[in-house]
């Protein structure tokens, strides 16, 4: 993702992160409540430093089905029916879904119907008969998806309403308020969209369409399927007056863009530089490691970008504001990029690993901002350095960054996991040298493609490169509260160090990840 920031002036948006509130709308309440003397439900989570009630224990999610219905107007509630198949690790009397700002309809385990409830943001099911360890689980739940942004209290994110109308951005725990799910990046699954709309709009999903679409009267149906598991944060669904230009990357890539129709000419020299943006990533990292990419260009104010699965989301004014240079839109657009593979192809397990994701996008960022024009890396890596230390006291180290601001989804972005994180890696490639910092990189997505990581494999994979124990640099590089000392470069001082200077240049042009001007997440 993109910093979040306004786009009022071309200046780095913030970082974004997500705070967590629970409230579930049920109908058919008596259908709801659980039989007398037992347990009311619960709200569970998998105890996630950071989001302590995201995610759900007891199962693995291994596909969602959701069938989405939508009316035209981005003001009234979805219709949706989500299929849940999972594998029980433990017999389960009940089953916890994260889910919240929906009215859910009916629920069936197995084929079976079953009792439900709301406690807080989980929607808790209980079957009629307990689900054995290693069985099948298939939960079907009927439900709606509220596009209106919540009441106070009940969280944010999800649905974004575009000006002509929807897009997601999930990220970091919005997910389940536009479908059931588990909602932690831990558990990753396949992932297949129906979504059905007035045939004047144009519905696009991750992945790649299945077939045709299907007309019936004034409804036309679009199904998309991914052919690589993803994290529910990274999902995304698009529905609106879009143009879906096509084109052809590297070694046959099929590439697809989602626009405003009306814009197409107009973010055509934009979108045309992808296939070069992907050859660019696949010299540094190896292989694109998806079926398809493309660029989603969103009419509505986010304040951020958003890397979500094979079609990164971006707000229209990024490409539109002249006041934006062009070195900077593109260093954005590789930013979103980069985190097609870190981030998405290699997911944190935890939202403390957040690091991994941002300071290798930024980096990407940074790097091509040097190749591609007058942007020296070690200049920005070094204003960084003088920030570090404010950033770490207001922020927490890289790997252990501070709990999300009550009511603040983007608190949990900040420039500390931005150039802050990349600054690690600047640190690491000064220590074990240029040659070895590309293995890394290479062996990093190509060892964990399709799956999730963490802090501690990424330690032993650099480890076991250099050829030597590197858990001490980590530590203090990911984990202090004070910056060390900058291999090779012992000149290179800490604002603390240099009282009265004037904020740096990083402070002052924020990574582009969720975008540059706009925030890049």
């Amino acid at each position: 993702m993109s910093s979040p920031s306004a786009h009022a002036s071309p200046t780095v948006r913030p970082r974004r992160g997500t705070s967590r509130r629970k409230a579930v709308s049920l109908a058919a309440l008596s259908l709801a409540l659980v039989a007398a003397g037992s347990p009311p439900p619960e709200p569970l989570g998998i105890g996630d430093r950071l989001f302590p009630h995201l995610g759900n224990p007891g199962y693995d999610v291994s596909a969602y089905d959701i069938s989405l219905t939508y009316r035209g107007d981005n003001r009234k509630p979805l219709d949706a029916v989500t299929v849940i198949d999972a594998r029980p690790t433990r017999l389960l009397d009940r089953v916890n879904l994260d889910f919240s700002h929906g009215t859910v309809k009916s629920v069936l385990v197995n084929g079976e119907p079953a009792r439900f409830a709301s406690a807080e943001e989980d929607l808790v099911v209980t079957p009629e008969v307990p689900v054995a360890p290693g069985g099948p689980l298939r939960i079907t739940v009927r439900h709606t998806s509220d596009p209106r942004t919540p009441k106070e209290g009940e969280g944010a994110g999800g649905w974004v309403r575009t000006a002509d109308g929807l897009a997601m951005a999930n990220q970091a725990d919005a997910a389940h308020r536009v479908f059931p799910c588990n909602d932690h990046p831990s558990d990753k699954a396949r992932f297949t969209f129906r979504v059905t709309a007035p045939r004047e709009l144009t519905a696009v999903a991750n992945g790649l369409q299945v077939g045709r679409p299907r007309t019936a009267g004034t409804d036309t149906t679009w199904t998309y399927k991914g052919a690589h598991p993803m994290a529910t944060e990274l999902a995304q669904v698009t529905i609106g007056d879009s143009a879906v230009p096509r084109r052809t990357g590297p070694h046959g890539l099929p590439l697809r863009d989602v626009v405003p129709a009306k814009d197409r000419d107009v973010l055509e020299p934009w979108l045309k530089k992808t296939p070069d943006h992907i050859a660019w990533m696949e010299g540094k990292v190896g292989r694109y490691p998806f079926e398809t990419y493309g660029v989603l260009v969103g009419e509505a104010k986010t304040g951020f970008e958003l890397e979500t699965q094979t079609l990164s989301l971006f707000e229209r004014h990024l490409f539109t504001d002249t006041r934006y240079p062009q070195w900077y839109v593109d260093s954005v657009l590789v930013h979103e990029l980069a985190h097609q593979w870190f981030g998405d192809s290699v997911t944190p397990r935890t939202w403390s690993d957040l690091w991994l994701n941002e300071g290798h996008a930024t980096w990407y960022e940074a790097l091509f901002a040097q190749e591609h024009g007058d942007h020296p890396m070690e200049k920005r890596m070094r204003a960084a350095y003088t920030e570090s230390d404010r950033w770490r006291a207001a922020g927490g180290p890289p790997a252990a960054p501070g709990a999300p601001s009550p009511g603040q989804k983007i608190s949990i972005f900040r420039p500390v996991v931005y150039d802050g994180s990349a600054l690690v890696l600047y640190a690491l490639r000064e220590e074990i040298g240029e040659a070895a910092f590309g293995r890394l990189e290479r062996s990093w997505v190509s060892h964990h493609r399709d799956s999730t990581a963490t802090t501690a494999d990424f330690t032993r994979l650099a480890s076991g490169i250099a050829g030597r124990d590197l858990t001490a640099f980590f530590h203090g590089w990911l984990y202090a509260k004070r910056t060390p000392p900058m291999p090779g470069h012992p000149d290179w001082k800490t604002g603390k160090e240099t009282a009265g200077a004037k904020g740096s240049t990083a402070a002052k042009n924020p990574p582009a990840e969720k975008s540059g001007g706009p925030a890049a997440f």
